[in-house]
């Protein structure tokens, strides 16, 4: 059976004072996804400060992304810096607290806020709906529907996870290999190879 939500409410009603000033407050708020779950209030508000003025950090779960996957809602102190932090992470890839991907920005709805609000006063009436009702075909299909979404977001979550792993091994291989790189070289200017050799060869080597 399904739950029939009848809600009645005046759609010419002002908003509420309340809701117009939490609709200001969306209007100035980032959300920011990707982050690693080593990410703190702390480390988000050091990093999103380099663009603007941050007011308030709110973490949100991520209900179809993996538990190695944080979001959290930034609010800045304007609009503006909002807008500009969304265009220089579209440009620029940020990692923070070395997550293998980089950390995505776009603006934040109403409806990701928990605590938001009622725009309109409103009586929701809930009932079980019996398979002999005539729209039971039409809520099992939204409900079959929405199963089916979730299940093809959580695929493409992981197909996505799966590529950003490749991608990490591979950042990690290059970095050791890199390192090994400069700890031969340090090995031979410290031993006296690379002297011997400029004099062999009648090299001019720069100190640096």
């Amino acid at each position: 059976m399904e739950v029939d939500n009848i809600w009645h409410y005046n759609c010419l009603m002002e908003p509420s004072t309340e809701y117009v000033a939490f609709e200001e407050k969306v209007k100035k708020t980032i959300y920011i996804d990707n982050l690693s779950p080593q990410v703190t209030k702390a480390v988000l508000e050091n990093a999103m400060n380099q663009f603007g003025n941050v007011k308030d950090v709110q973490f949100v779960p991520t209900y179809f992304g993996s538990c190695g996957v944080c979001a959290a809602l930034v609010e800045m102190e304007s609009a503006k810096q909002g807008e500009e932090i969304i265009c220089e992470m579209g440009d620029s890839p940020l990692m923070i607290s070395g997550m293998p991907r980089p950390v995505r920005a776009r603006k934040a709805q109403g409806e990701m806020f928990e605590d938001r609000p009622k725009k309109h006063q409103r009586t929701i009436v809930c009932r079980w709906m019996d398979p002999s009702h005539q729209h039971f075909e039409l809520a099992k299909k939204i409900k079959d529907l929405t199963k089916k979404h979730v299940a093809e977001a959580q695929y493409i979550m992981e197909l996505q996870l799966e590529e950003e792993e490749k991608l990490h091994k591979q950042q990690s291989e290059t970095l050791k290999t890199n390192y090994k790189k400069y700890e031969l070289i340090d090995g031979v200017q410290a031993d006296g190879n690379v002297k011997r050799l400029k004099a062999e060869y009648g090299m001019t080597l720069n100190d640096h």
